[in-house]
């Protein structure tokens, strides 16, 4: 597909803060140095040490699952909970501390300043993101709920018991995953420690080099055999610049593909919502671009997920919150709504409005309670991701066009990383 041929780049007009909070988190990394060998060894030690069955553990509301936004709440801080407090964490406390370990994605809802520049892209598989820890002679995979996924031995370091592994306690690993169900094959996204050594306040093209370099000489990659259970992939990135977009969006894979993930190149390894990593789709690369329910239908409305604050603010999971709408007291009493319920609406006609590039109103109404499991609201950026794909979505012609001229663009040679 032929980008638009424009003697400047197109631009999009911005309809969020999301470049300015790119550039301010990338000012945050650069000033904030934070204790990141103890966070990972934190990380590690949790992941084994977790209780191994979540009872409040419910089916995903959507047959492929998607990155949910966190919620932090004051009373339990995921930065300072250490290791013995964290293996007590029960149903929807469990999975706040677990899944605000994990770095996740924003939706892609403005196209990035020097995106062909300053960004790598992948296909992301579909399947069940999880972290992946291998330590003291034995590997240990767990999903966001914090969940055991899989107990096995793998060739990573110190991940099974063998007369040449390693018995230091500090020889530990830790990988970002996507467990692809149909091959059995642990993709991997990014790395956060390899035998002890922390990569988070590396950048994603150091770690991306590390991890290309490193998981193939350990026989992580290799066909299962008796001390290596499962079989973990590298995934092709590419620089984002026109090539590498177009091949990563219509290239073939080994796996089904759900969207493109965009990292930028600077990026540090931040727990929780980022906007230095985004994600976007549509039919081409996803099954599932809208939202479905519990029974893998689309709705017909868009649907939102929101927290019901004490004066009676409807906000997402984003810090800060955006609200969205309110509730008057008399029907939250007659709703028999608290502070701190999930509470579901339904968009109507009227839609979201936006003004100078910021939400000005919703037109919401009240569906119900969301099921206790869940534990986060959504996101601004995926509030306003679903509803640009009922409307005015951001496609594939829109991220070309960015790029410039096609004389531009085909002078440049795509680049994969490793």
């Amino acid at each position: 597909m032929a980008p638009h041929d424009t003697r400047r780049p197109f631009k999009r007009a911005a309809i969020s803060d999301q470049q300015k909070r790119r550039e301010l988190s990338l000012q945050r990394q650069a000033q904030n140095r934070t204790e990141a060998q103890l966070q990972a060894r934190r990380l590690a030690s949790s992941i084994l040490s977790f209780p191994t069955q979540n009872p409040d553990s419910q089916p995903f509301e959507s047959i492929v699952e998607e990155p949910e936004p966190i919620v932090e709440e004051p009373e339990t801080d995921a930065g300072d909970i250490d290791i013995r407090q964290a293996a007590k964490l029960k149903g929807s406390e469990a999975r706040r501390w677990f899944a605000s370990q994990l770095m996740l994605p924003e939706w892609m809802i403005d196209i990035p300043d020097r995106l062909s520049e300053d960004w790598y892209v992948f296909a992301r598989p579909s399947g069940k993101r999880c972290f992946v820890v291998s330590s003291n002679g034995t590997t240990v995979s767990r999903l966001r709920n914090g969940s055991q996924l899989h107990r096995f031995p793998s060739a990573l370091p110190n991940g099974a018991k063998t007369k040449e592994g390693s018995r230091s306690a500090q020889s530990y690993c830790i990988l970002d995953c996507i467990f692809h169900e149909l091959d059995q094959i642990y993709y991997v996204i990014d790395m956060v420690c390899w035998a002890g050594i922390s990569f988070y306040e590396c950048t994603a093209e150091f770690r991306f080099f590390w991890m290309n370099s490193k998981l193939v000489e350990s026989g992580a990659c290799e066909a299962p055999s008796t001390y290596h259970r499962y079989r973990f992939s590298l995934i092709p990135v590419y620089n984002c610049d026109y090539e590498g977009l177009q091949t990563a969006y219509t290239g073939a894979v080994p796996y089904v593909k759900d969207g493109l993930l965009f990292y930028n190149k600077h990026a540090h390894y931040q727990t929780g919502n980022t906007p230095l990593v985004l994600v976007w789709k549509d039919e081409t690369c996803s099954q599932y671009v809208i939202d479905t329910d519990n029974k893998g239908h689309v709705p017909n409305q868009q649907q939102v997920v929101l927290e019901l604050q004490d004066n009676g603010q409807l906000v997402t999971s984003d810090d800060p919150p955006v609200v969205l709408g309110c509730l008057n007291a008399t029907f939250i009493q007659e709703t028999g709504l608290h502070s701190g319920n999930l509470v579901r609406f339904g968009v109507n006609d009227g839609g979201l409005t936006f003004v100078d590039g910021k939400l000005e109103k919703a037109d919401l109404h009240y569906v119900g309670k969301v099921h206790r499991a869940r534990a986060f609201a959504d996101s601004y950026s995926k509030i306003v991701f679903q509803y640009m794909v009922r409307h005015s979505p951001l496609q594939i012609e829109h991220l070309y066009a960015s790029m410039g001229t096609l004389s531009e663009l085909e002078s440049n040679e795509v680049e994969m990383v490793g």
